[in-house]
């Protein structure tokens, strides 16, 4: 379909992380994309201020993980827990759920990120708008929509009023927790207990000279006077502070910035300290799920298909996973490699896990967490991470995967024979010495198939032939996990 300012392959409604990310995975592939943005300039608000393993690897993929992290500060994603500030040697770290950085490198090329998400949209953005195939409208909204069997009419309305039609064959509507798009198709979204509310604070103050080399994504303090959640939130001592104020006062005291600059005084632990404060607001963030991530043509990404509150920091990293798994599905069937049904695989991979987030949202404690469990959860059961010497240099594994199918094999290049004949999709071997092979599960003779997105489709233990391979490549792609095949 060409790329026109009213046909277009896949409208995506909401430039958030999401949507950016369906986009990204979208144009990386040439598929025409409209991404209609109803501001007119991103966030300024940090909201979300962790990216998460996986979701450092995803950014690392798409050539930006040195640039994100320029946004950022280097720091452990534990939580620390203190009286004050000025006192954090006496403290103690406690798990979240993320690794240490230390242990991020044994499993991942990627060290997690202390990013604010204002910053990840920015660069993401201006990433978008280098890709050839993506046209970012922002100012422009949707107010109708037609959800056809043979595709999707769009009706949108720019900054000056004007209203068009535009025709794509799928729509994506990544467009928040209060979703135009989930609103039009009628989709529920079902309420769980544990919604969380209060306070946050961005203000700039010289907090690192207190912390020296205790740098960690979270700090608890807990003196009676002034406790509450302090959160780097970018470089240039650049916080977020959600204060633990007494109950039993005035709701609108709390919003005092006289009040609050005393609470982060009281909670540095510095009475002659001067907060700059930025911006002050009150959030309400209950726990929800949609019905249903898709309705025909039509798919809902990010907040609209699932919202979480800030317990245990899963919600921007949940949207921006979930958009490019979508994105490279769309973008799969979109170029003939895929049947449509690898497109119902998006829900029923992305469900579980937004389930899942959600539940530990919800939880009083859901942000202290075991690392290893809720790295399983972000790590998703892609294929294992370990060095390997190329021509480029030092590169992980996950690097050498490819847009199409990645075949993993050992050194005998037993393989060489079933890859010869034509695919659907691209096919890329990757040759690996025993070591490397064999710790990422290939043995021998044997070989593994790997998506895109790094998850095993089939491991062979013996020698394979090209109706094996074609076989494993005619699955829709959406096991969730490997199949286990023998020669």
């Amino acid at each position: 379909m060409a790329h026109t300012g009213n046909e277009v392959e896949v409208v995506v409604v909401g430039a958030g992380a999401a949507g950016l990310a369906v986009a990204t995975e979208l144009g990386d592939h040439g598929v025409s994309t409209l991404l209609l943005e109803q501001r007119l300039e991103p966030s300024t608000l940090p909201r979300a201020t962790v990216i998460s393993t996986r979701s450092m690897e995803l950014l690392r993929g798409w050539g930006l993980e040195a640039e994100i992290l320029a946004g950022g500060v280097e720091a452990d994603v534990w939580l620390w827990e203190c009286t004050t500030l000025a006192r954090a040697a006496e403290g103690q770290a406690h798990a979240v759920g993320y690794p240490s950085r230390e242990q991020a490198a044994v499993v991942s090329p990627c060290a997690l990120g202390t990013v604010p998400q204002d910053w990840l949209e920015v660069v993401l953005r201006r990433h978008v708008d280098t890709l050839p195939a993506v046209r970012l409208e922002a100012g422009s909204r949707l107010v109708g929509l037609v959800n056809a069997a043979h595709g999707v009419q769009a009706t949108v309305q720019d900054a000056t009023g004007a209203v068009r039609t535009v025709r794509s064959r799928y729509l994506v509507g990544a467009d928040g927790a209060h979703s135009q798009v989930r609103s039009l198709l009628g989709v529920e979204m079902r309420d769980r207990d544990g919604a969380l509310g209060g306070v946050q604070v961005l203000f700039r103050a010289p907090l690192w000279e207190l912390l020296g080399s205790l740098r960690y994504a979270l700090y608890v303090v807990t003196t009676p006077s002034a406790p509450g959640l302090f959160l780097p939130a970018g470089p240039d001592d650049r916080w977020v502070y959600a204060p633990s104020l007494p109950s039993g006062v005035d709701p609108a005291s709390d919003l005092e910035a006289s009040r609050l600059a005393d609470a982060i005084r009281g909670g540095a632990g510095v009475e002659e300290l001067d907060p700059r404060i930025e911006r002050i607001g009150s959030f309400y963030a209950p726990g929800q799920l949609a019905d249903r991530f898709r309705v025909g043509r039509t798919f809902l990404a990010g907040d609209a298909a699932h919202r979480v509150t800030p317990r245990g920091g899963t919600g921007m990293n949940t949207a921006l996973q979930g958009g490019y798994d979508l994105g490279w599905k769309l973008a799969w069937v979109l170029q003939g490699w895929a049947r449509d049904e690898l497109l119902d695989s998006y829900e029923a991979e992305r469900r579980v896990v937004a389930e899942h987030n959600l539940t530990r949202s919800t939880d009083p404690d859901g942000s202290r967490r075991p690392v290893v469990d809720e790295l399983n959860v972000d790590l998703g059961g892609r294929v294992g991470h370990a060095w390997m010497t190329s021509t480029a240099g030092r590169v992980s594994t996950l690097d050498r995967l490819g847009r199409g199918w990645t075949l993993f094999t050992g050194p005998s290049g037993a393989a060489s024979d079933a890859v010869a004949s034509p695919t659907r999709a691209p096919l890329s071997v990757v040759t690996l010495d025993a070591v490397t092979a064999r710790s990422i599960g290939v043995r021998g003779d044997g070989a593994l198939l790997a998506r895109p997105d790094g998850a095993p489709v089939a491991v062979w233990a013996s020698a394979i032939g090209a109706s094996d391979l074609r076989r494993a490549m005619e699955l829709p792609a959406s096991a969730p996990a490997p199949e286990v095949a023998v020669a």
